[in-house]
């Protein structure tokens, strides 16, 4: 047996189910604690990390911005060199000798500068009057009028201190002549080392497969500490870096990270440390270890609690309530068999005695209104055969007298297959094939008479309905019907159309026809007179297969009388599925 079913019509009711509930009630809150007490200490572990790391970032901002100060004052103590100045201003009046002198000054005055800090990568000294440029790196080479114009152009837009160019952060400072609008008269740019800075942010990753990069938004400049760090890079670069908040969350190829972000207006850059979330979690492993066992013993407890609740009472249960609704379906031969002497031992013991006593009251009453029926419908069956052979007869005679001796010797063919069929003993049903073969065979008889006025459409019997089985002669009636009340009698052409439907609870067997002789009050009188199942007297035609049917399938089974599309009856013959109208 199933350990889901539940043998009442709603689960809060069920007793198993109340039991598990109970216990749950019980062991759940010590779960849900214990789940409480791990997020709790996550939640401290991951905020005392953030307050550690958002200290240490601003720490090496601060000193970041300190060493570029530095810069920048070497920088502007460049602008204000006289020897630099007398370069930019009288070159031409200068003879070879000076020159040398002047820029053997300037090259040593770089490299002191460039060799006083580790950030610096190289200076440089764009000099448009004389279309030199010098560098420490370098020395003098011809003038770059592209870093020029790129670094003059960038700092007069963006306002930055720090300048992108070529993958990498500049510091810049022009010195202009007297007149307004001119370009400057050279520019000081320094050029700081990237490895430096990626050194530096590797330092702030003090814990395993951590991490960090630096932006500076308004330069469109990004540094990461490492190649693993690209790829969380591009994900807060084309999601998060709007955000506000200094920690957050975010989650890169399915794992978590957290994520903590420290400004330097000075500066105009972030710095961005990440933590996967199971290095935060790591402190906490041994505390998981023990709540997962905690839960999965109590998970064991409920397992063993409602196997032995299923046991002792559920099944025993569940067994006495089936059996009550089998015995609801008229099987009476359902004695429990029980070996405990327990509750259920003595409630089984008393269903049994019921049973038998039951049973013997029942047995002789049953038995003999199922014989009632089986004699109701055999004397059904044989009022109708009677129906047939007088039109039979009458079709011969009209042969006869015509002297149509072909066509008598094709009716005398199907009239004895019709005979053969409706004296065929041993049976009372007959597959709903060999019912259709024998209707077909009616019409094709009729057609001999009236192929002139009356044409007929009988459609294919679809495959699934081969094998129902049916009273015999239920169809066919049904047709001579048309024919006798309506059709024959009709001045224009006649037509009948015999179709087939198949529904989710039943078969439709349809006989319609275009004739207009019954009036919709005839037809009402038709309906109520098959619905009135206590008439006790003769019937024929309609009724008699009406009862037939019903007696065969049950209630909502027999004939369906309406106005039909043609204009004239609609008969459907109705069969309700159920177990065993199927042959395999």
């Amino acid at each position: 047996m199933c350990l889901l079913k539940i043998p009442v019509n709603s689960m809060r009711h069920a007793l198993f189910i109340r039991l598990v509930f109970m216990y749950l009630v019980v062991i759940l809150p010590i779960i849900l604690l214990g789940v409480y007490l791990y997020n709790w200490s996550y939640k401290n572990a991951s905020e005392e990390i953030s307050r550690n790391t958002l200290a240490q970032m601003s720490s090496y901002l601060e000193d970041l911005n300190r060493e570029v100060e530095w810069l920048e004052i070497q920088q502007f103590d460049m602008l204000q060199d006289a020897e630099l100045n007398k370069i930019a201003v009288i070159w031409e009046l200068m003879d070879n000798a000076e020159k040398k002198e002047r820029m053997d000054y300037l090259l040593h005055r770089l490299t002191s500068i460039k060799n006083s800090s580790a950030y610096i990568n190289d200076i440089y000294v764009h000099i448009r009057s004389i279309d030199k440029t010098i560098s420490a790196g370098n020395g003098v080479h011809d003038f770059e009028r592209e870093r020029y114009n790129h670094i003059r152009t960038v700092s007069e837009q963006s306002g930055s201190r720090l300048v992108e160019q070529n993958d990498s952060l500049h510091l810049s400072a022009s010195k202009f002549g007297g007149r307004k609008g001119d370009e400057p008269l050279f520019i000081v740019q320094i050029e700081l080392n990237s490895e430096k800075l990626k050194e530096s942010l590797v330092q702030l990753s003090v814990y395993p497969k951590s991490g960090s990069f630096l932006i500076a938004e308004m330069a469109g400049f990004t540094l990461s500490g490492n190649i693993q760090t690209e790829n969380i890079l591009d994900k807060y670069l084309n999601g998060m870096n709007h955000l506000k908040e200094n920690s957050m969350l975010m989650k890169v190829e399915g794992r978590n990270y957290h994520i903590d972000k420290a400004d330097s207006a000075q500066l105009g850059l972030s710095i961005v440390t990440y933590l996967p979330e199971a290095t935060v979690k790591r402190p906490l492993n041994r505390f998981n270890y023990w709540a997962w066992l905690f839960v999965g013993t109590s998970l064991l407890a409920i397992i063993v609690y409602s196997f032995y609740t299923y046991k002792l009472v559920h099944r025993p249960l569940l067994l006495l309530v089936q059996s009550f609704r089998r015995m609801e379906g008229g099987s009476l031969d359902i004695l429990i068999e029980h070996g405990q002497k327990d509750e259920f031992g003595y409630l089984y013991d008393r269903f049994n005695q019921m049973l038998i006593k039951l049973q013997s009251l029942i047995d002789q009453d049953f038995k003999q209104k199922l014989m009632m029926q089986k004699a109701e419908l055999k004397q059904l069956q044989s009022q109708i055969k009677p129906h047939f052979l007088y039109n039979s007869f009458f079709i011969l005679n009209s042969l006869a007298k015509t002297g149509d001796t072909e066509r008598m010797e094709i009716f005398t063919n199907m009239l004895g297959e019709y005979f053969r069929f409706i004296t065929r003993n041993g049976e009372e049903n007959v597959w709903l094939s060999e019912e259709i073969k024998h209707a077909r065979m009616y019409t094709e008889i009729q057609k001999l008479r009236f192929s002139r006025r009356i044409s007929v459409q009988f459609d294919d019997l679809p495959k699934e309905m081969d094998r129902i089985r049916v009273p015999r002669l239920v169809v066919q009636p049904i047709i001579e019907n048309a024919y006798e009340h309506s059709l024959e009698n009709m001045a224009e052409e006649g037509f009948l159309h015999v179709s087939f439907e198949q529904q989710p609870l039943e078969w439709l067997i349809i006989v319609e026809d275009n004739g207009s002789s019954l009036e919709d009050a005839a037809i009402d009188s038709l309906i109520l007179r098959l619905g009135n199942t206590d008439d006790e007297h003769e019937m024929t035609g309609m009724m008699n297969i009406h009862r037939r049917i019903m007696l065969t399938y049950g209630e909502g089974s027999g004939l369906f009388l309406s106005r039909s599309k043609l204009n004239g009856l609609r008969v459907e013959i109705r069969i309700k599925i159920k177990e065993g109208d199927l042959d395999a």
